[in-house]
């Protein structure tokens, strides 16, 4: 471990990055100086309990998971995501792929910026601005407004099938809105919803991407909630990786989906007993019941899923 400097002149924010790849490390460090932040310190993940006590402060915490045993990020994440809320600190995590579920197992849902295979300039752009990009707004900023539109769709959605349902003299839908319990997964789906067809919309929107650029029609909240509605029927369950994937984007833009889809109270997750290195996810009372009532809708009207 270097040594660490205090605050400059100009105040500067300070980071401390833990890694033990010397590239990774190298990388964090150009990707902190060009966010104007300095580098105060190093810290490999062998003895890092004992580093971090020694360490009086810190305003970044850059973490380097590449070439890191699983073993290794199981003992270190929970104390560095317990160090970062001591310190206020920010925390941002850099991972390869194939550490994915690990890292969204005990990560996913903090307050820790997850980055998986993330591009030089998203890494800057998190550490200097938390995630700010292009014309200043924030990527957060972005996915919240299409979330404000799913979410609008889905309150169309029940107040037509409330007035469906008054109209043919049906008892009323009930208002689950504030419900967030999450279903068990041995609970069936109505039968006229086939998980067929629900894979049958993914793997048309799929197909589109072959024919049109994919980037003018990602909806990775919608891709997500599809998936994760196809394997309720089917009774699998779905992984944060195999959820990532589903959504069609890339890892990093996939994990900020789950957390805004997971404040939202559409989907929650669900540690795997058997091992605690891997989380499933799962669509909560309230997505099970808009996505049921969107199917329903849909069949009414007698059109395809989109």
């Amino acid at each position: 471990m270097t040594g660490f400097a205090g605050f400059d002149e100009q105040g500067t924010r300070r980071a401390v990055i833990v890694a033990d790849d010397a590239l990774a490390r190298d990388d964090a460090a150009e990707a902190a100086r060009a966010a104007g932040v300095t580098v105060a310190g190093t810290i490999g993940f062998a003895g890092l309990a004992t580093a971090l006590a020694d360490l009086s402060h810190a305003d970044v915490l850059l973490v380097e998971a590449a070439g890191v045993a699983t073993a290794s990020l199981e003992q270190a994440l929970p104390l560095l995501a317990d160090r970062a809320a001591r310190d206020r600190a920010q925390l941002v995590v850099s991972f390869p792929i194939e550490a994915l579920d690990v890292v969204g197992a005990l990560l996913l849902g903090g307050p820790a910026t997850l980055l998986c295979e993330a591009r030089p300039d998203e890494r800057v752009a998190e550490i200097a601005f938390g995630g700010a990009v292009g014309s200043g707004m924030q990527a957060a900023e972005r996915d919240a407004e299409r979330l404000r539109r799913l979410n609008a769709e889905v309150a169309r959605i029940a107040h037509a099938l409330l007035r469906l349902s008054r109209e043919g003299g049906d008892e009323g839908v009930r208002d689950r809105s504030a419900d967030f319990v999450a279903p068990s997964a041995d609970d069936a789906g109505p039968a006229d919803i086939a998980a067929a067809t629900v894979r049958g919309a993914i793997r048309a929107r799929r197909m589109r991407d072959q024919f049109l650029p994919k980037d003018l029609f990602a909806d990775p909240g919608w891709d997500m909630l599809l998936d994760l509605f196809a394997a309720r029927l089917e009774g699998s369950r779905v992984s944060v990786s195999s959820l990532c994937i589903a959504s069609a984007v890339p890892p990093t833009t996939a994990l900020r989906w789950i957390t805004t889809l997971t404040d939202a109270g559409l989907l929650m997750r669900r540690e795997d007993p058997s091992d605690r290195r891997r989380a499933f996810i799962v669509l909560t009372a309230r997505g099970v019941a808009g996505m049921e009532g969107y199917a329903q809708a849909v069949a009414k009207a007698g059109l395809g899923w989109a």
